[in-house]
């Protein structure tokens, strides 16, 4: 499944710096506001040590990860939302994504200039979100407005979609997010052709600097961007663009090493990549057979005859059984057969929730 989060931020923030080290696609990065004008998309492999360990248990001609899209956003500026700088083009490219990554700007650099003169992240964000609320409240009014004349017509439906989208307006008139409202499936239904930029779930990226990454979460800025997310529930992983990008140039036991100088456990593009795929509620499951062993994206929740149709529409249309043991009860027991033969392979139906690890064979008829 095609999932996308959107890296955005101020221009100068490391936003194009953070997505050549998470997808090696150089682009472009320069010293001064819009040197990103077109959205890069680059395909990223999610970390998952237990795709390795299953292609250890398997040994298969090839092992496939799964992945999902960032998208190198432009830098928004103050005034955005009326078409300052590049704005309706940046802002109709955040609708296009799933979720959004805020990179902000948490180290002092005098070579580096920054938009408004000063580092002070909470500002930053502020200015991203105003101008993402003021795009939200043109396109809710305008529902509004046409939802009420429709309404006139005696449809019910109307009166329950200005219902909702009043008081999303409230929220926005008050400069919260369209996420803060608690919105049921049904409402998130009816708003849902809007693509609110507000609606999307957000993770905050604090860029350090390169000799500040062992120590990110007592940098002063780290700790402003923390408690402003926790206010909203919202992640946040401190990261060095920079140093990221060396790391990105390493293979296997030489990043190993990079990292284990830096008193790093991970690289931060892991954790970000990792907290993006929990942000988007997303799960893998894994088939794992001797031509191949491959993690698939699902979204919690999802059932077996719509998780085989993530490989194949014919998989979902003649679904019949689909064959399931947990990752863990299949590492436990070595190999698929003696998992069949402890008991842990178990047949489940079309009402079967797959849950995150799960390791299965559809069996299908069309």
């Amino acid at each position: 499944m095609a999932l996308k989060a959107g890296i955005v931020g101020l221009p100068n923030v490391g936003k194009s710096t953070l997505f050549n080290a998470i997808t090696q696609a150089g682009a472009e990065s320069a010293n001064y506001p819009f040197c990103t004008i077109d959205p890069n998309v680059g395909v990223v492999e999610v970390p998952d040590e237990r795709l390795d360990k299953l292609t250890e248990l398997v040994v298969p001609n090839r092992t496939v990860p799964t992945a999902f899209e960032f998208v190198d956003i432009a830098g928004l500026v103050r005034g955005a939302s009326k078409g300052e700088g590049l704005g309706n083009k940046f802002l109709a490219h955040i609708r296009e994504v799933d979720a959004i990554v805020h990179v902000v700007r948490c180290f002092e650099d005098e070579n580096i200039t920054h938009v408004d003169g000063k580092i002070n992240p909470i500002s930053d964000i502020q200015t991203i979100n105003l101008e993402l609320i003021l795009a939200d409240v043109e396109s809710v009014e305008k529902r509004i407005e046409r939802s009420k004349k429709n309404m006139k017509g005696g449809n019910k439906q109307y009166a329950q979609e200005v219902e909702v989208l009043e008081r999303i307006k409230e929220a926005l008139y008050n400069d919260q997010p369209a996420r803060s409202i608690e919105l049921n499936e049904e409402e998130k239904l009816i708003v849902r052709d809007l693509h609110l930029l507000t609606l999307k779930p957000v993770l905050y990226a604090a860029n350090v600097s390169e000799d500040g990454v062992t120590e990110a979460d007592s940098n002063p800025f780290v700790q402003q961007v923390k408690e402003f997310a926790a206010a909203e529930g919202a992640e946040v992983v401190p990261i060095s663009a920079k140093v990221e990008a060396e790391i990105a140039e390493l293979d296997g036991e030489d990043k190993a090493m990079f990292l284990e100088e830096l008193g790093l456990s991970a690289s931060g593009l892991d954790r970000l990549i990792q907290a993006a795929y929990r942000l988007l509620g997303l799960y893998t499951y894994f088939t794992a057979g001797v031509q191949e062993v491959r993690a698939w994206t699902i979204r919690k929740g999802t059932k077996a005859p719509q998780a085989a149709g993530v490989i194949h529409t014919d998989f979902e249309r003649g679904f019949i059984r689909a064959e399931v043991v947990s990752y863990n009860d299949l590492v436990a027991a070595g190999s698929m057969n003696a998992a069949r033969e402890r008991g842990q392979l178990r047949l489940e139906g079309k009402e079967y929730v797959v849950q995150d690890g799960d390791v299965m064979h559809f069996r299908f008829n069309v």
